[in-house]
């Protein structure tokens, strides 16, 4: 009962929810939202007819059976047994068909289920990975996660669901209605007598489910957010002593969704009384009918109460499950509306002539900044009229102090972020030139600051950069990197399980084993990112040499502090005060000692 008043309760606000988006002309975002589902579903259509099928047939034998059990009731008590096992042989052959298509029903709603699902992840997902950087920058991972899980599965339940349930409760109503006013239309009329209390509750009971609801979502998404940073980072915290610290502020996001949950529920209890004291008024009264009927009258049998007594709770259910339709279709359509605003963030240019530009590759190309200016916001510009060039066979670094957009240059290369102003191209050896974009990121073998190994084998870590690679590539790469020395003395070399973040490894092993991985690419550009910072002077000088002797025509591009990358360096750009600007060889020589 309580399960079912809550329900109710959540019928009522969704109804008045939908009358205000009808006014406010918001309800065709539902309908847009659930044209978007539909577009999942669709290629179901046949399961779902299927399923509607069995389910109004599930309906029929259930009544059939009820029918069946007044029969057999009045034939016992009226000692008339020559037709009792018949009636009792369909009572139970209808109980057990109904059982074993309501559990089919649930069988084939739970795979078409899955399936949408999966489809929407897969979808989602491609979708997402291929969105603008910034944009989708503007999300924390905990909600991009949240979504992409809880909601979709949101979605991918109520897309089968849904017009089925309509169309299986409303039958269920309707016959379930028409069977009780064949023996006594006051009955049927009066059990629905609960259903107006439905939509009797205040304004202030839907302002308050608005309220609970938003603040649910709210900390769940925080939470989320809070537990992906922090496992994320775990490292970082255990090394600064703080384990204490955000054990504390889980500690508070917990007591935060526990307060919200008991004051919700508490109002929940509330409203639970309320509509349990009036659905027992209602059942009592029909109980009260039913005696008086059964001792006065004539025509009415111990069976005919017992299905009243049944029939009447089963009338209101299916009321109540048909009103209860409405906060399914509004929370699929929330959930959607989650879905689609990550799937219809603006997607990352792609140029077409970019796979015809990349044949070029083995004479290498120039990289070429012009002009160039970008800002996160209009307001406050990162980096102003800046210009670089990194030809074939060169490495050129970036220097500067921390914040002054170093990192921001790297993802302007990257084409994560795009110019404001000015220009960003690739130049072949013809002269011929290119935009960069999202599709040059293939000519671009990048190594980022930080730990960047992943769980799994060190040969699995190493395809990354080319998934087809031979042991014998695998070998190379890691020897111009200077990491097979130590590689093969690992306990199964190659097959050695290395930890989330390269666990097992030093600092500096790991950041070899991320340059392997990148010469294993073999691009023709190669940006490393404070890539070197934890080698020691020799081993950084010899990992550098080794990239540009044994890869002719790369073009390699840092960022560093480190003295001994400087005087390898052909150009020196420092970034500083918006401005990026090259270095005369007298500067990059003392700006090296000073380091």
């Amino acid at each position: 009962m309580k399960h079912r008043n809550q329900n109710s309760d959540e019928s009522f606000v969704a109804v008045r929810e939908l009358r205000r988006r009808v006014k406010d002309g918001t309800f065709r975002e539902i309908l847009d939202d659930w044209k978007w589902i539909f577009s999942y579903s669709k290629r179901y259509k046949w399961a779902i007819i299927f399923y509607t099928v069995l389910g109004i047939v599930s309906t029929t034998l259930g009544l059939v059976s009820s029918l069946m059990a007044k029969f057999t009731l009045d034939i016992i008590i009226g000692h008339r047994t020559s037709r009792v096992w018949l009636l009792f042989g369909v009572m139970v052959g209808s109980t057990l068909f109904s059982l074993v298509f309501e559990n089919l029903l649930g069988r084939i709603s739970l795979k078409i289920g899955i399936r949408i699902s999966n489809d929407i992840r897969a979808g989602i997902f491609s979708k997402i990975i291929d969105s603008d950087w910034s944009k989708l920058n503007e999300y924390q991972s905990g909600d991009i996660v949240n979504r992409f899980n809880n909601d979709t599965g949101t979605v991918g339940g109520n897309a089968v669901s849904w017009l089925p349930t309509i169309l299986i409760s409303l039958y269920r109503f309707v016959a379930t209605f028409l069977v009780l006013a064949h023996y006594d239309l006051f009955i049927a009329c009066f059990s629905l007598a609960s259903a107006p209390v439905l939509l009797l509750l205040s304004r202030f009971v839907i302002r308050k489910q608005r309220y609970y609801g938003q603040r649910m979502r709210e900390e769940s998404s925080n939470l989320m957010g809070f537990e992906v940073e922090t496992f994320y980072n775990l490292d970082t915290i255990k090394s600064f002593g703080v384990t204490g610290q955000y054990e504390k502020k889980l500690d508070r996001r917990l007591e935060d969704i526990k307060q919200v949950t008991l004051d919700y529920n508490k109002f929940t209890i509330k409203t639970n009384i309320f509509m349990t004291v009036a659905g027992t008024v209602v059942s009592m009264t029909i109980f009260g009918y039913c005696l008086y009927r059964l001792w006065f009258g004539t025509d009415f049998t111990f069976g005919t109460m017992t299905l009243f007594l049944q029939q009447s709770r089963a009338l209101s259910g299916a009321f109540g499950k048909v009103v209860g339709i409405i906060p399914n279709f509004l929370n699929s359509s929330i959930s959607a509306h989650r879905i689609r605003e990550l799937v219809d963030l603006p997607k990352e240019p792609h140029l077409p002539e970019s796979e015809a530009f990349a044949g070029k590759a083995s004479d290498g190309f120039t990289v070429e900044l012009s002009e160039l200016s970008f800002g996160y916001t209009k307001e406050q510009p990162v980096v102003e009229h800046a210009d670089l060039v990194a030809r074939p066979g060169e490495i050129v670094a970036l220097v500067g102090a921390s914040g002054e957009g170093k990192t921001t240059m790297i993802r302007l290369l990257l084409a994560l972020v795009r110019p404001g102003e000015g220009s960003a191209v690739l130049r072949a050896a013809d002269g011929s030139e290119l935009t960069l974009n999202a599709d040059t990121r293939r000519l671009i073998s990048y190594v980022p600051q930080g730990n960047t190994i992943l769980s799994g084998t060190v040969e699995e870590n190493l395809r990354m950069g080319k998934e087809d690679a031979t042991e014998e590539e695998m070998r190379r790469a890691l020897e111009i990197a200077c990491a097979w020395d130590f590689v093969e003395k690992l306990p199964n070399g190659l097959q050695t399980s290395l930890g989330r973040r390269g666990k097992g490894l030093s600092e500096g092993q790991a950041q070899r084993i991320s340059i392997a991985r990148a010469v294993l690419r073999d691009a023709p550009i190669l940006l490393l990112d404070e890539a070197t910072s934890a080698l020691d002077v020799a081993t950084e000088r010899r990992v550098l040499k080794n990239v540009m002797e044994h890869t002719p025509n790369k073009t390699c591009i840092v960022t560093t502090h480190r003295p001994s990358v400087l005087n390898l360096c052909t150009r020196v750009y420092q970034v500083t005060d918006r401005a990026v600007t090259e270095l005369d060889p007298e500067t990059s020589a003392k700006l090296a000692m000073d380091f």
